[in-house]
């Protein structure tokens, strides 16, 4: 008994260092997955590059696809069960250069063109 009065032996009276011991791991733990959940590789903001990416490149698929179908529709006119002539015309003028002699023919700047359409 005389050792318990001086305060050498400890019963029951934990540290205070015990009792935060572990909600302070825990807020550490807490705050590492929180960290990482936003900021890490495969976080929130990596999940909004990727998502701005993969907009990017559906925007560039449809413009793809939209080219395609144009140019599927000029050889479907250029096949032999369904040849429109004055393509077929166009098509070789425009490949060797040549125009008839009652022609008149305007030379257009494509770049102005294409402002001026853009602009309407």
């Amino acid at each position: 008994m005389f050792m318990k009065e001086m305060g050498l032996i400890r019963t029951r009276e934990p540290l205070r260092l015990r009792h935060a011991l572990v909600p302070l791991v825990c807020a550490i733990v807490i705050s590492y997955f929180a960290y990482h959940a936003v900021y890490g590789r495969h976080g929130f903001i990596a999940w909004l590059s990727l998502q701005n990416h993969v907009d990017t490149l559906d925007q560039q698929l449809a413009e793809v696809r939209s080219a395609r179908e144009q140019l599927d529709r000029q050889v479907a006119l250029l096949r032999t069960g369904s040849l429109d002539p004055d393509l077929l015309d166009e098509r070789a003028r425009a490949t060797l250069g040549f125009a008839n002699p009652n022609d008149i023919v305007i030379f257009r700047d494509r770049s102005a063109t294409g402002t001026a359409q853009q602009k309407r």
